[in-house]
């Protein structure tokens, strides 16, 4: 009997041992079950945070691209309208009177012939200029109108071709353009 008894305390205490054991391995594994879960809603909080930053910097991208496109788009509008404004402005240049044609050239020689020596000026106004002034007439210029002073020894020229005023006009329009639309 003795040696039943003893068999008996054994299995006991192994009973005992195993279930301390279990015990301990399910408080364990609820632990490192309790941790995942915290460690999966810490991510998934952290994954929905930067997925909400992401669709907040995509969303402010867009809308950026969109403000460029139009100011690109009204930037090119206002150029193709200086352009046609640019185009007409030369035709009626072309198309005016012979008398406003030579009221032009008269202001502008009377304002200017004191700083020249010879003058230039387009086929088309070659007589009207040696009739207003007493420069000496120096050739023709491949020019809607206008004319170019030159001093004596020809290193200063006035360019006061209508083409030039008219690309001079038009080129600081479209710098005024681009400087309100991006500033």
């Amino acid at each position: 009997m003795g040696l039943e008894i003893v068999v008996k305390d054994i299995q006991e205490g192994a009973r005992a041992e195993v279930s301390r054991i279990k015990a301990e391995g399910d408080a364990k594994a609820s632990e490192i079950i309790n941790e995942a879960k915290e460690v999966q809603k810490k991510t998934l909080g952290d994954s929905l945070a930067k997925s909400e930053e992401d669709l907040q910097n995509l969303h402010q991208q867009v809308i950026s691209s969109a403000n460029l496109e139009v100011k690109r788009i009204t930037l090119n509008k206002r150029k193709d309208l200086l352009d046609k404004v640019y185009v007409q402005t030369v035709e009626k240049i072309k198309s005016m009177p012979a008398s406003k044609k030579e009221e032009l050239l008269k202001n502008i020689i009377n304002k200017y012939e004191a700083s020249g020596a010879r003058v230039y000026s387009s086929k088309d106004s070659e007589d009207i200029v040696k009739k207003l002034t007493s420069l000496s007439y120096a050739g023709n210029l491949d020019a809607i109108g206008g004319i170019v002073l030159e001093n004596e020894d020809g290193t200063v020229r006035l360019d006061f071709t209508y083409d030039s005023i008219l690309k001079n006009v038009y080129e600081r329009s479209l710098k005024q353009i681009s400087d309100i639309l991006y500033g």
